[in-house]
């Protein structure tokens, strides 16, 4: 049966994999984003933010919701601004909320939905120079599993932590030859994630193969979280 779901930040490389995932498979996908219009997506909408006043009114039922954007802001934290934290949070974590407030009414048709939000390896691996992205990923997972717990059980909800991803987002780390090598040689698997390694996880946890997963924080980092090599 075709499913309808709903992404916010459908420009990220990682949403744009996953669309495509999910439309060869005979479903719906809805984009939202900040960003000019793209293809790739059933339907599409540009707004100014990611905040309830925003977001488009969709009537049909929704069995599924992703929240990509992010921001990856890194500095020593004496030079971190009040704003640089309330930026990080805005985006990453109250743009979720608003995100799933909008729509929960009607992912709540359905009797096996699933949200899936983005955290970060920085959460449970603390790294020089993420406090503020790491908090608000933190916030995030705090979110998870307490939203996870408040819907079940008809609605699963989980996040995906990725380590470094070869994506726009995180191109000034890699857009070297040797800013590249520094980041595959950190990582157990001596490479940086794909956007379609994301993607995949992603997809899965969306779809009834991952039915009897929820309030899971699910690590896709290469072993970067758990692994000293």
């Amino acid at each position: 049966m075709n499913k309808n779901y709903v992404f916010a930040g459908a420009s990220s490389a990682m949403a744009q994999k996953a669309s495509k995932l999910l439309l060869a498979q005979g479903n719906t996908v809805i984009g939202i984003s900040t960003k000019e219009k793209l293809l790739g997506y059933s339907s599409f909408y540009q707004i100014e933010k990611y905040e309830t006043s925003c977001f488009p009114k969709i009537d049909s039922a929704i069995d599924g919701l992703v929240y990509f954007p992010g921001t990856i802001n890194l500095k020593p934290f004496h030079r971190l601004a009040i704003a640089d934290f309330m930026h990080d949070y805005e985006i990453n974590t109250l743009g979720a909320v608003q995100f799933i407030q909008s729509y929960l009414p009607q992912i709540k048709q359905n009797t096996n939905a699933s949200i899936v939000l983005l955290s970060s390896v920085a959460v449970q691996n603390g790294m020089t120079f993420h406090s503020s992205i790491a908090m608000a990923k933190g916030a995030i997972e705090g979110l998870t599993k307490s939203l996870a717990a408040e819907l079940a059980p008809t609605i699963r909800v989980n996040a995906i932590a990725p380590s470094l991803t070869n994506t726009p987002l995180a191109e000034r780390f890699t857009n070297t030859a040797e800013k590249l090598e520094a980041s595959q040689k950190r990582n157990p698997m001596k490479k940086i994630g794909k956007p379609s390694e994301i993607a995949e996880a992603i997809c899965f946890l969306l779809t009834d193969k991952s039915s009897w997963i929820t309030g899971q924080i699910i690590a896709v980092d290469g072993g970067m979280g758990v692994l000293s090599v």
